[in-house]
């Protein structure tokens, strides 16, 4: 390994042998260049195209490179605020339509993934627990915002083979609450609800938890009442 000069205030350093270090530096320094590709390039392109790069930039942060959604989604509106709601039904649509790559990988070798994490009966209990409320388990997470992982969520969908048009209709539904409610603090706050809601995400978070926790509950108890009735 060797120290070269580099501009001020940095250090360059040059791994010669080809160890693990050296090519992890080097695959780093590869995909920032693609995320400073991205973001310098492609997003200016995305935005001349409105209501439709709305969609594409919600796509491909789906699918692949994640960007600010929230940041993003507040600058049309504000600049657009008649057709706020257009500009969330395509991001509803475009992140429903790139949460299937996620899903996808999920569905065609997430099962072995996970297994070599967990043993058999754990993920049979994780199943079970998924299938029972599976379209909450997905509309939820994509509710809330960062730092929540949703992609984890879309992968287990696909790892338990949720089916395909529950999985887009549970993404579509969060995101498009989610968003409504983003774009109704920017037309009612301004451009700056978007710092408001992510330094209240945890509690946000919370509240949604909260709010899931007590609706299951509540479905939980009237199954169970209904299932008495039946018996009488």
């Amino acid at each position: 390994m060797t120290l070269r000069n580099a501009p001020a205030g940095t250090i360059r350093i040059q791994y010669r042998d080809g160890s693990k270090a050296g090519r992890d530096c080097c695959l780093k320094q590869f995909f920032a260049l693609i995320v400073a590709k991205w973001k310098f390039l492609v997003l200016p392109a995305l935005a001349k195209w409105g209501i439709w790069g709305m969609g594409a930039v919600a796509l491909l942060d789906s699918s692949s490179i994640p960007v600010p959604m929230d940041a993003i989604l507040a600058f049309y509106v504000w600049h657009d605020k008649s057709r706020f709601w257009l500009y969330c039904l395509l991001a509803a649509v475009g992140s429903s339509i790139g949460g299937l790559l996620p899903y996808g990988l999920g569905r065609a070798g997430g099962e072995l993934f996970v297994l070599k994490r967990v043993n058999r009966e754990r993920f049979e209990r994780i199943r079970a627990r998924f299938e029972r409320q599976e379209f909450l388990a997905m509309m939820i997470p994509s509710m809330l915002p960062p730092p929540t992982p949703w992609k984890a969520f879309v992968f287990a969908a696909g790892v338990f083979e949720m089916r395909v048009v529950p999985f887009l209709l549970a993404v579509f539904c969060g995101r498009m609450v989610r968003w409504l409610a983003l774009s109704l603090l920017v037309l009612k706050l301004g451009p700056d609800a978007v710092n408001l809601v992510a330094h209240h995400a945890l509690s946000v978070m919370a509240l949604v938890g909260g709010l899931a926790l007590a609706g299951f509950l509540w479905w939980w108890i009237r199954r169970k009442r209904a299932g008495k009735s039946l018996d009488d």
